[in-house]
């Protein structure tokens, strides 16, 4: 169980790193970013772990990859500016 969160751990951080060097204007700061990475892969791999037990590791990496890149993404900005036009006008 300790090597799966280790390994969790890694994968999102390097994905959030990866996200934060890829897009830097569309998210916040790099700490948030970074800590929502690891965050989102260690509760995808407890998720993981605990619908398929202990003997599947690599779906388990698997689900906290996915877990951890659905958390990043939820950080996502918009590209452009959004332009609201006014009901009355």
């Amino acid at each position: 169980m300790l090597l799966e969160a280790l390994g969790s751990a890694i994968l999102g951080l390097a994905l959030a790193w990866a996200a934060a060097h890829r897009l830097p204007d569309r998210l916040p700061a790099r700490p948030l970013v970074l800590s929502t990475g690891v965050a989102g892969a260690l509760f995808g791999a407890f998720v993981t772990h605990s619908a398929l037990g202990a003997a599947h590791f690599v779906l388990i990496l698997l689900g906290a990859t996915a877990l951890s890149a659905a958390s990043v993404s939820l950080l996502l900005r918009p590209k452009g500016r959004l332009r609201r036009s006014s009901a009355t006008a």
